[in-house]
């Protein structure tokens, strides 16, 4: 009689080989990849943004650093006109003065106004919070409005109101921004007393504010919106749940919806660059003290390192904006996910 030795799965030896790792543990690896690649090439891209601006500015006629300091006006005496020099290093080359300003930024240093003597981070610390109040308000009541728009295009039959709903978004868009908050101060603030022209960082005041800057940037994600659910309402998988009865609103919310989010997101992020730009004239209209007032006066009195650091934050803002929407695209749409993972 014969015994028969187990034959180990493993080997001779009988050591368990190392599990394979899982398929959701290998997607979530390359996936952590590729948002380390994406994360570190937006860094450089605010690196090249801030030596971009500073080269643009360096090559202003007319050295406006030193004009600032000249002025009698500014109160500096040769004393102080030396140290603030040597501290920029304006008697050194451009290229010398470009690596002492990145090397001050990189240590937390960005700089001293040279206009009012103050540091650069308290000014824009202290604008910040009403431009981001601003802004994100702003860009929330957007993406509102379009959406409202979107889903009304397809919820709503065929006819005058549907083609009212598809027509907004280019009335919108052809509305300069200061008419409309010229006509939301008279409607809201002057003719139905809604907030106080006074007080313009009150909450009615940054509401009107905001939908001054949300109406126009809303036309452009509607008409991507509703471009991208018409598209996604031919596929034959829209037109077979029409057919088996389906109501249009829980078509639009099963099937439509979420093959629209990609271009939609992605058009979120470049109208980002639109809602900071806006902002300047916004806070203008409003009265508000935010970073485009800041920049608006660093822009008078050349006040360069004000500047200097503001168009660079704005640059920072755009592009973590448009990482977080580039690492949302797998997420959105699984036949993307493969695609950039293998990057």
């Amino acid at each position: 009689m014969s015994t028969l030795s187990p034959t180990a799965p493993d080997g001779p030896t009988g050591a368990l080989a190392p599990a394979a790792p899982s398929a959701a543990a290998r997607t979530a690896r390359r996936y952590a990849g590729f948002a380390a690649r994406r994360t570190g090439q937006a860094l450089i891209v605010i690196l090249l943004a801030y030596v971009l601006v500073f080269l643009v500015l360096a090559a202003i006629p007319g050295d406006p650093i030193s004009a600032q300091l000249d002025n009698p006006q500014a109160g500096y005496t040769e004393e102080e006109k030396a140290q603030i020099r040597a501290y920029h290093g304006l008697d050194q080359p451009v290229l010398v003065q470009l690596v002492v300003s990145l090397v001050h930024a990189l240590q937390g240093d960005l700089g001293t106004s040279l206009a009012t003597s103050q540091p650069v981070t308290a000014m824009l610390g202290a604008a910040i919070p009403s431009t981001l109040a601003l802004a994100s308000t702003a860009l929330v009541l957007a993406v509102a409005i379009a959406a409202v728009l979107g889903l009304l295009s397809r919820v709503l039959p065929e006819g005058r109101a549907n083609s009212l709903v598809r027509s907004v978004p280019t009335l919108f868009l052809s509305t300069p921004n200061f008419l409309i908050g010229l006509v939301l101060i008279q409607v809201l603030a002057v003719n139905l007393g809604l907030f106080s022209l006074v007080d313009s960082e009150s909450p009615g005041s940054t509401l009107a504010a905001a939908l001054t800057l949300a109406i126009p940037v809303s036309a452009q994600i509607a008409q991507v919106f509703i471009t991208a659910l018409d598209e996604a309402a031919g596929q034959d998988y829209a037109e077979v749940a029409l057919a088996r009865g389906l109501p249009p609103a829980q078509v639009v919310v099963r099937h439509l919806l979420r093959p629209s989010l990609l271009p939609t997101v992605t058009v979120i992020g470049l109208v980002l660059g639109e809602v900071l730009g806006g902002s300047l004239i916004t806070e203008t209209i409003f009265g508000r003290t935010g970073v485009g007032t800041v920049v608006q006066k660093a822009v008078a009195a050349q006040d360069v390192p004000v500047l200097l650091i503001a168009v660079v934050l704005s640059a920072a803002v755009f592009v973590v904006v448009n990482l977080v929407i580039d690492l949302l695209y797998p997420l959105l749409d699984p036949r993307l996910r493969t695609a950039k993972e293998a990057r």
